[in-house]
């Protein structure tokens, strides 16, 4: 039988190793994105964002091109390359996890599915598959969708729709979001945050 005093100690124990793993640097974000970037109702996921992802993101904060009530006083504190580096290297490490099954070689069971794989040729609206990935995850400038919260991603969406959020190269997120209609988006959201 374990006794209380040892499960005390090895709580602390797995704290303090846990504290360890985490950059000071990183102490100030995990309040709204998690200990390990997972992702919370106020803040979405960092885990195996890239780090290079990370630091534009913050740029965009200081540079108002991303605009936050919460977000921005604290980019602002991480403006310094010595304290921004640790945490967004920290936060892409978090992500390295076994790769996620390869979608889109089925046919769509959604709307939001076929969009991410198929575009819409129609509305000049490309596959969001080509610069996110097959499977949501993303790399290098853009970013993982796969798992994020939908509240989350819908409102970037709108964001970049109603030009509040700037900063991807060549105004790419922008012209897109501006050919997406809220059912897109809401389909687009759910879907993405489905995917495990």
């Amino acid at each position: 039988m374990i006794r209380w005093q040892t499960l005390v100690l090895l709580s602390c124990i797995a704290g303090a190793a846990i504290a360890n793993e985490l950059p000071d640097a990183a102490q100030a974000c995990v309040a709204c994105h998690g200990l390990h970037g997972e992702g919370m109702a106020q803040g979405p996921a960092l885990a195996g964002l890239s780090a290079s992802y990370i630091t534009a993101q913050i740029e965009h904060f200081n540079t108002r091109r991303r605009s936050n009530a919460l977000m921005t006083p604290i980019a602002e504190a991480f403006a310094a390359p010595d304290l921004l580096a640790p945490a967004a290297a920290y936060f892409a490490a978090q992500g390295k996890r076994p790769a996620l099954q390869v979608r889109g070689q089925q046919p769509a069971a959604s709307p939001g599915e076929k969009l991410y794989y198929e575009g819409d040729m129609a509305r000049d609206i490309p596959a969001c598959f080509s610069c996110h990935g097959p499977s949501a995850i993303g790399g290098g400038p853009f970013p993982r969708l796969a798992g994020q919260q939908a509240s989350y991603l819908a409102a970037q969406l709108h964001a970049w729709r109603k030009g509040e959020r700037s900063g991807d190269p060549d105004n790419m997120m922008g012209a897109i979001a501006k050919r997406l209609n809220d059912k897109d988006i809401s389909a687009m959201a759910s879907y993405l945050a489905a995917i495990h």
